[in-house]
């Protein structure tokens, strides 16, 4: 049971989209835009500080000079910062920040429970959340006056979108540039390819016992990808009816491959009533795929994409 809890705590870190659902509810409104971040014309060769922007949080930031010091506090914006070619900045990363390698290697400023101090007593120019998952840091760094720019996205395009304007807060625009580049390019092929193909029926359990429906990016990349969730009728992450998985008889099964031996989404399948006439499971398409690509909102997304497409459609797209 504690490797569970451990799974399943690690796993909803990396998706992002878990706490914003319950502060959409309570805020009683969805954002057009999801990305009120991109403010910043992506054509722009170098910033130009001081830079002043809204993040996802809605607050308005101003960035004096170029970050030189920077506390990421989610994994998804260590591999942004990255890929951007800023990972010599980074001061501090969260516990779960294990790509790239040379992450691993940063000081540690907390798990889901940032370490206030830590993170202060690194001095840091500029740190870098997740508006949903960090709410509580956020508000308690800002009342320290560390500046926070928070990011929350979506979509795969949100995701882009956030790239690009980290590229321009860090100085670094072609590089992430090229990043984004590289996503709408992944995108383009994959769509490209399943365009004129049957939509096959998936079931995606993330976590043991736990699904994704509408309104996500897990949801949105299995379309994209050529399939039909079938827990996208309902919205968000929520708990699985094993009777409705079998009832909506998915063709596929697609879960990530978790680092415990045995994976406990296999054995939970495998030990459900009724799950043996499912045609997925009758027809051995039970697909693992990389887990950290598929639920992290940074530059690996394009990865992750790729894998569902040549699971979902393997003769399709290699």
């Amino acid at each position: 049971m504690n490797g569970m809890n451990r799974t399943m705590k690690k796993l909803l870190f990396g998706l992002l989209l878990t706490m914003l659902l319950v502060v959409m509810a309570a805020c009683g409104a969805v954002k057009e835009d999801n990305n009120p971040s991109a403010t910043i014309a992506p054509t722009e060769t170098e910033a130009h500080y001081p830079l002043t922007l809204k993040d996802d949080t809605g607050v308005e930031i101003t960035i004096g000079k170029e970050p030189l010091k920077v506390v990421t506090l989610a994994p998804s914006e260590t591999e942004a910062i990255y890929a951007i070619g800023a990972g010599g900045q980074v001061a501090g990363v969260d516990e779960y920040s294990n790509y790239p390698e040379d992450a691993a290697n940063k000081p540690k400023i907390g798990d889901m429970a940032t370490n206030i101090e830590a993170v202060a007593a690194l001095d840091p120019d500029l740190v870098i959340a997740s508006s949903s998952m960090n709410t509580e840091a956020i508000t308690k760094l800002r009342e320290l006056n560390i500046t926070v720019y928070a990011t929350d996205p979506l979509t795969y395009d949100a995701v882009i979108a956030k790239i690009e304007n980290l590229g321009h807060i860090m100085n670094k625009p072609s590089e992430a540039a090229a990043v984004a580049e590289h996503m709408r390019e992944v995108k383009k092929q994959v769509s490209e390819a399943v365009k004129d193909a049957e939509k096959k029926k998936v079931y995606l359990e993330f976590s043991p016992g736990w699904t994704v429906g509408s309104g996500t990016f897990l949801d949105e990349l299995i379309t994209l990808a050529g399939g039909t969730n079938i827990a996208g009728t309902s919205p968000g992450w929520y708990e699985v009816s094993a009777e409705d998985v079998v009832q909506q008889n998915p063709e596929l099964i697609i879960y990530p491959n978790l680092k415990e031996d045995p994976n406990p989404i296999v054995a939970g399948i495998e030990s459900r009533p009724g799950w043996e006439v499912i045609d997925a499971v009758k027809n051995k398409q039970m697909h693992a795929v990389t887990e950290d690509p598929l639920v992290r909102v940074g530059p690996r997304l394009a990865d992750g994409l790729l894998e569902l497409a040549q699971v979902i459609h393997p003769d399709l797209v290699k």
